[in-house]
């Protein structure tokens, strides 16, 4: 059984640059330091960072002056910024320079004259520090909530980075029709558009089809759901444990791919466990397993 990992599978530079942060920032904590919130959406990420030291909190009333404090890759508002400096702690800014650029993006939209329009999920950490940047954004996450907004002279435009870029095409097309002068900033990540794409053309060419990463994650689960419109026999796991033999009969290809939060010790795993599931169908007649990183 062939194994076809995607190219690009695994942390993006933005999630590398965060967890490097965060465990330089235990290290000058001499084994201690806060973060608000998760500093990625990998729970088995996480559980490695909280051996090293790391304690991941909510109530920002925990903090005590002199306290080191990260800021998750997925950015905050401004008013959690200016607390954490009245509060007199250590600020390790580990948002994503991706993320920042939406920020900064959204401030000029609004400077501009232009009503500021978020699409992406409200409820995800990264689309609630946007929001926190200007003054009453609009939020919507799907095209029904698109078709009831009324028509508009002015609208201005960013989106998660994370965002499904063929959800994104299709709400520009509609908002189109309803804004008279419409301002539009692609914010999507470029790291976010080549997994997409590569999802979707692995998930083509393999009989079966895995998608690694946190199920809180929102870059992976957009990955999964490509995966499965295009493949049914596609699945998104977590971790080797997940992983059920039965997915595999009679398959001779496996695509896998991870988001951008999945450390490679993680997909690694998953190789491993793929292969001797292959391995140990060998003596049932099935094929040699053959593991290759994509070049798509």
């Amino acid at each position: 059984m062939e194994i076809k990992v995607a190219k690009s599978a695994g942390f993006c530079w933005g999630v590398k640059r965060a967890v490097n942060m965060a465990v330089e920032a235990v290290e000058k904590g001499k084994g201690k330091a806060l973060c608000l919130g998760e500093l990625i959406h990998n729970r088995r990420e996480i559980d490695r960072l909280k051996k090293l030291g790391m304690k991941f909190i909510e109530d920002m009333e925990e903090l005590k002056e002199g306290d080191t404090v990260v800021i998750r890759s997925h950015g905050v508002a401004p008013q959690i910024v200016d607390f954490l400096k009245r509060k007199g702690t250590q600020i390790v800014d580990a948002t994503c320079p991706f993320v920042k650029d939406v920020h900064e993006k959204a401030i000029k939209l609004q400077k501009e004259g232009y009503p500021v329009l978020i699409l992406g999920n409200p409820k995800h950490p990264e689309v609630i520090g946007i929001a926190g940047h200007v003054r009453n954004p609009m939020i919507i996450n799907s095209l029904s909530e698109l078709e009831t907004l009324p028509k508009m002279a002015k609208l201005g435009v960013v989106c998660q980075t994370t965002l499904n870029l063929n959800f994104f095409r299709e709400a520009i097309a509609l908002l189109s029709l309803k804004v008279k002068e419409l301002k539009v900033y692609n914010t999507i990540c470029s790291a976010t558009s080549i997994r997409q794409r590569e999802t979707r053309e692995l998930a083509g060419k393999v009989d079966v089809m895995l998608v690694v990463g946190g199920k809180n994650s929102s870059n992976t689960t957009k990955l999964y759901q490509i995966a499965k419109n295009v493949n049914p026999r596609s699945f998104h796991i977590e971790s080797k444990e997940e992983i059920d033999e039965n997915w595999f009969k009679g398959a001779e290809s496996v695509g896998i791919t991870a988001g951008a939060s999945t450390p490679q010790w993680v997909i690694e795993e998953i190789v491993e466990k793929v292969r001797e599931i292959s391995e140990g169908g060998n003596r049932s007649g099935r094929g040699v397993c053959e593991t290759v990183r994509g070049e798509l």
